[in-house]
């Protein structure tokens, strides 16, 4: 029995599985829909495209970083107890690795690589059909030249960082320094770089609001044009300070701004050192965690 776009259309639609998931089990069941649906049930396929909706706000954030390429991935799912598996922290690792080895253009480009004879999406299929919760590659950044990486909490944060230098990245004392500013980054979450990554926009903005605030306080209403001016370059200037990495107030030794902290080290190594860009992900940033009320779920079964 042969099949059609159409007939892989429907069965993505009856089961809720992928396009190409749908499309060999229609070529392992010799076009028979009710037989397809039923292959991707064995397959664990379709159950996990149910709970393909489901939050997964918890995860990991694994690094890889060898020989001058690295990458940074955020693996989530359901719940912690299933994140903190060894299972589930040695799938992130692999996708890690195949995120910086085989360069893919996107998401869906990391999901279609394949290693080991699996693609990235069969391996996450093949958890999911044994811990029985969603699993998703949320996102990735890959870099190469002279990186380094640092991971906190055991996954809770992993920050990668590039820089331009001569040095070897083997370098031990270079080596420290990045780690030390990975753990900056880690721990102050600087939006940019420095001033020159600020979008103008986003400057313009922030000076309507403190102009806005100004007008609303008597103690501002009546002062001059020019010191108001000079109120929002002040405030403008620490917004610098606290949101650009290298104008940060360096946490391990507040007397040094982060650019400074690299020029001396530079001065020490022989060698300039400039830091090119950064990443920083936490696990489930940005993603609304579910509240279970158990009480109301009780009482709702009771009624």
């Amino acid at each position: 029995m042969s099949f059609t776009a159409k007939d892989v259309q429907a069965l993505r639609e009856k089961t809720g599985c992928g396009m190409m998931d749908c499309k060999k089990a229609l070529v392992e069941t010799n076009g028979d829909m009710e037989a397809a649906a039923d292959y991707l049930r064995e397959k664990g396929l379709a159950s996990q495209a149910k709970k393909a909706s489901r939050i997964a706000a918890e995860g990991t954030v694994c690094t890889y970083n060898n020989n001058g390429v690295g990458a940074v991935v955020e693996l989530n799912a359901e719940t912690d107890f299933v994140a903190g598996g060894d299972e589930f922290k040695k799938l992130a690792a692999k996708v890690a690795k195949v995120a910086a080895e085989a360069n893919p253009a996107d998401l869906e480009a990391l999901l279609a690589t394949t290693a080991d004879g699996q693609t990235v999406e069969e391996m996450v299929q093949e958890l999911f059909l044994k811990v029985r919760e969603n699993i998703k590659v949320r996102r990735f950044v890959r870099y190469e030249g002279k990186v380094v990486d640092y991971v906190h909490a055991g996954g809770k944060i992993g920050v990668m960082v590039k820089f331009d230098t001569e040095l070897d990245a083997t370098n031990p004392e270079f080596v420290a320094m990045g780690k030390s500013i990975a753990m900056q980054i880690a721990a102050m979450n600087p939006s940019y770089l420095d001033e020159a990554s600020v979008p103008a926009e986003v400057i313009e903005k922030e000076k309507a609001i403190l102009i806005a605030q100004m007008k609303e306080d008597p103690k501002m209403a009546n002062k001059p044009d020019a010191v108001l001016g000079k109120i929002v370059e002040g405030k403008i200037a620490k917004y610098y300070k606290e949101n650009c990495l290298v104008e940060q107030q360096f946490v391990m030794d507040g007397d040094l701004t982060v650019a400074k902290y690299v020029e001396n080290v530079a001065k020490e190594l022989g060698a300039a050192i400039s830091i090119v860009s950064f990443v920083r992900y936490e696990k489930g940033e940005g993603i609304e965690k579910r509240v279970d009320d158990f009480a109301a779920e009780v009482a709702s079964m009771v009624k």
